[in-house]
């Protein structure tokens, strides 16, 4: 979740994308917390849900494809019919200003590429809907839908504005500083999330006003990790207000670095169970995971600056009388910018998604292991029931694709977690 925030941001200072901020949907009111009721020897659904969690499967990654090309078409059809050309005409009829030029362009664009995309939106929160994933009204889906496009076009009109400013300063070499300046600024937004944005989408409230039991156990595992975590940095989400699955997480660097418990997992999980995955997710700030994901992002994105530099003045040069496109500088060659980046991040999810399943998500479950052996006396099997536990409620679907789970997967599937967790060893990576 947090490897994804690091991405979308990276791909907003390029102005390759919009920002698109939409909280998760929701919960029942909180039970309180059963221990599991069998043991687990593998993870497996009744054949109800396993109906369900096909559907939603096949829904899902068909969705995805879908929208993608949808996408891609979508911009076509933007530089094809000149719109791009004409949002920009109108800003520059309005101001000769260049920053404020920016602040009528983006909006104009973004709204309207994400209206027309809105459908996709639409029918992912009906099915949640539908099986019982969320419980979040339309009224407050479409406040948080709104909400979040004021904050794309805020963010992205300075970072595109900022973007464009070093295009006109520098036509050969504007990649390589934009690459440079995504660093300290993903950083940046790493650390102000938390504070926020995070508050803007849910209400978060101090953990120990009612649940000490869980204060004490991540207690436990910062002492084992060697995780200095105060109480004043341990918070409870309120997802029960829209979503009925589970989770927790760590999350912000430096001042805003705090663990974070979903209600409902504090409702739907045991103690031990809970501590489990507050060990998986204590491994990533032990194990430099927020670095290490900056490292490979600053990596990919190289690459990916270069990419779309060459691509964009290729297609300027062979395209942009048709598109409209002045020059390089040209607010219309914003369109393009994005259509390149989608195709090239596109072709590059297989890659951020098996780097953040094999090195970053499957380590963090190894340290969890590692960490409540110290805790939990059976500790592998309380780490199945977990699993079991989130994947039941989250419907997720035990046989998925070998081609779906590379292409897609950004954390191992739950069938291979369980089994994992079952026979692990110490010293086992």
């Amino acid at each position: 979740m947090r490897l994804r925030w690091v991405l979308l941001l990276a791909l907003v200072l390029c102005g390759l994308i919009s920002i698109h901020v939409h909280a998760q949907a929701t919960d029942t009111q909180p039970q309180a917390s059963t221990p599991s009721a069998a043991t687990v020897t593998e993870y497996s659904l009744p054949p109800d849900k396993l109906e369900q969690a096909h559907a939603l499967y096949t829904v899902r990654t068909t969705l995805h494809f879908a929208e993608t090309i949808y996408g891609i078409l979508l911009l076509l059809f933007v530089l094809r019919s000149r719109l791009g050309a004409k949002f920009r005409d109108t800003a520059e009829r309005i101001t000769r200003i260049r920053f404020f030029q920016a602040f009528i362009y983006v909006p104009l664009l973004t709204i309207f590429l994400d209206v027309l995309s809105l459908p996709f939106g639409l029918y992912s929160h009906h099915m949640s809907l539908k099986y019982g994933l969320s419980i979040q009204n339309w009224g407050s889906w479409f406040w948080d839908w709104s909400k979040g496009e004021l904050i794309g076009i805020i963010v992205s009109g300075l970072l595109i504005w900022l973007l464009y400013w070093v295009i006109r300063k520098s036509p050969t070499r504007w990649w390589f500083y934009a690459w440079i300046a995504v660093m300290p600024i993903l950083v940046f937004f790493i650390w102000v999330i938390p504070v926020v944005l995070d508050p803007v989408f849910n209400k978060f409230e101090p953990l120990a006003k009612d649940h000490m039991d869980l204060v004490q156990a991540t207690q436990k595992v910062a002492a084992v990790t060697g995780v200095d975590v105060s109480t004043d940095r341990m918070f409870l989400m309120k997802a029960s207000e829209k979503v009925t699955t589970s989770n927790a997480y760590v999350t912000g660097v430096g001042s805003t670095k705090r663990v974070v418990i979903w209600d409902t997992t504090a409702a739907q999980m045991t103690v031990p169970e809970i501590t489990f995955v507050i060990g998986h997710e204590m491994g990533h700030y032990v194990l430099h995971h927020i670095r290490n994901g900056l490292i490979f992002a600053a990596v990919l994105l190289f690459f990916g600056f270069y990419i779309a530099f060459r691509a964009l003045k290729w297609l300027v040069a062979r395209w942009g009388g048709s598109f409209g496109i002045r020059d390089l500088p040209d607010w219309a060659s914003l369109p393009a910018l994005m259509l390149i980046a989608s195709l090239v991040g596109f072709l590059c999810e297989p890659i951020a998604s098996t780097f953040t399943r094999t090195q970053i998500e499957h380590k963090a479950d190894v340290f969890g292991l590692q960490t409540t052996s110290q805790i939990t006396p059976d500790y592998r099997q309380v780490a199945a029931q977990s699993f079991q536990n989130l994947g039941e409620h989250s419907l997720a679907y035990p046989y998925p694709s070998k081609l779906m789970v590379f292409w897609l997967y950004d954390h191992p599937d739950i069938a291979s977690r369980v089994q994992f967790a079952l026979h692990y060893e110490p010293g086992q990576d």
